[in-house]
């Protein structure tokens, strides 16, 4: 059973870190690329940062480039989103999601909330003072 555990969400306030998994069971991580995904309350699921299954491409939405960085350990079968100079507006829950078509990381980015299959159940992060 193909299966996405994400973890290290919390509360943090404004200008600091947190550093989120996506832990893969049943299946290589590092045959799949990986989008992370948030989602806030009465908003849209939007893709944040996506990665290739070769670490090769990245891909980050405006909002967060400079801030984000998304890398994986395929040894590990984990992708990491390490989040710095957070701000009240990353509020969300974050998902991670697996996609094993190839797909361009802009494209998973944009499209991979109407598409991608395997998700894992959300962490949630909340930035506040």
């Amino acid at each position: 059973q193909l299966q996405l555990v994400e973890s290290g969400g919390g509360l943090v306030q404004p200008g600091g870190s947190l550093r989120l998994s996506c832990a893969a069971s049943g299946f290589t991580l590092g045959d799949y690329g990986i989008g992370w995904f948030r989602q806030a309350p009465g908003k849209e699921r939007e893709g944040v940062s996506c990665i290739s299954s070769s670490s090769g491409d990245t891909n980050y939405a405006d909002s967060v480039k400079g801030r984000f960085t998304i890398s994986r350990d395929n040894a590990k079968n984990t992708v990491y989103l390490q989040m710095n100079s957070l701000k009240p507006e990353d509020t969300a829950v974050y998902y991670c999601a697996a996609d094993s078509l190839g797909t361009s990381v802009q494209a998973m980015c944009v499209l991979g909330s109407r598409y991608l299959e395997v998700w894992g159940q959300g962490t949630l992060v909340t930035v506040s003072s």
